[in-house]
């Protein structure tokens, strides 16, 4: 999944493909940027933001320029050598393509492909919140600006990029698991709302560096989870079938018996639904 540390490690391709070198040539199939050419600027940091790319561009004489991409739930970055084919994925979908004497780099099913100021940056990032990945990683302010909203539920809160930057579905559900918090939890009733905003954290930073993400601390295929991409399967725990509820991009997997929906009242311990879903989502 194209989550933090996804963008963190294609950040790192692209540095070492595409930084300190002069491009050769661009090829934008964006209509916005169609007739730019970016021949004669040397790719001088490839970063990343939360889920953001930012390629930051300079050329003497000129005002440095952002490359910003963002990767969504399909894109990706491939580099090759000149003349390599590129197999990452159909031609159709080829968003950019970056060239330079010694590598190509090829952006597949982006997405908000921009180019502007770098001075600019703030205007299009400045709102994300704290960069999980990011050496100013600050977990108290990402705590204080998911308690501004206590009506949020803690599964919406973690994904909103404006709290905390780079956690997607992923480490979402993978995170609500490990804390045994229902995903509909409102943040007035977590308990302990900064040791989940320090698990996510370590969650995503502990795949930083490998392209297989896993939280179960095994890279074996199909043993990466405890709950995502597990659906009717047994819980690793207590054995219950993990549950899905997929609304659009926001996909959540939990396990209905270790992650119990909170009882408001007596009566709820004895008319809770089976799923532990919310009852206005199980029509």
């Amino acid at each position: 999944m194209p989550e933090g540390d996804t963008v963190w490690n294609t950040a790192r391709v692209l540095e070492k493909a595409l930084q300190g070198d002069v491009l050769t040539g661009s090829d934008f199939r964006v209509p916005q940027l169609a007739t730019t050419d970016l021949s004669g600027w040397t790719v001088a940091e490839s970063a990343s933001r939360g889920k953001h790319l930012l390629l930051r561009l300079t050329r003497d004489g000129e005002t440095p320029l952002t490359l910003h991409s963002h990767l969504r739930m399909e894109g990706a970055w491939r580099a090759y050598a000149p003349g390599e084919r590129w197999t990452a994925r159909p031609a159709h979908l080829i968003r950019v393509v970056l060239r330079t004497a010694r590598s190509v780099a090829v952006g597949y099913h982006l997405h908000e492909v921009a180019l502007y100021p770098t001075a600019d940056e703030e205007q299009h990032v400045g709102h994300l919140g704290p960069d999980l990945l990011g050496a100013d990683w600050d977990a108290d302010e990402a705590v204080r600006r998911i308690a501004e909203h206590p009506g949020t539920t803690i599964a919406e809160a973690l994904l909103d990029q404006r709290n905390l930057a780079g956690v997607g579905n992923l480490y979402k559900a993978e995170t609500l698991f490990l804390r045994g918090l229902w995903p509909w939890t409102p943040v007035s009733g977590v308990a302990d709302l900064a040791g989940t905003v320090r698990l996510a954290q370590k969650l995503v930073a502990s795949n930083r560096g490998r392209w297989t993400q896993t939280t179960t601390g095994s890279l074996r295929r199909g043993q990466t989870s405890y709950v995502y991409g597990r659906r009717a399967q047994p819980c690793r725990r207590c054995g219950a079938a993990i549950q899905k509820d997929e609304k659009g991009e926001r996909i959540t997997y939990w396990c209905p018996r270790c992650q119990p929906r909170p009882a408001e009242n007596p009566a709820d311990n004895q008319a809770g639904n089976s799923t532990g879903k919310p009852a206005e989502s199980s029509a």
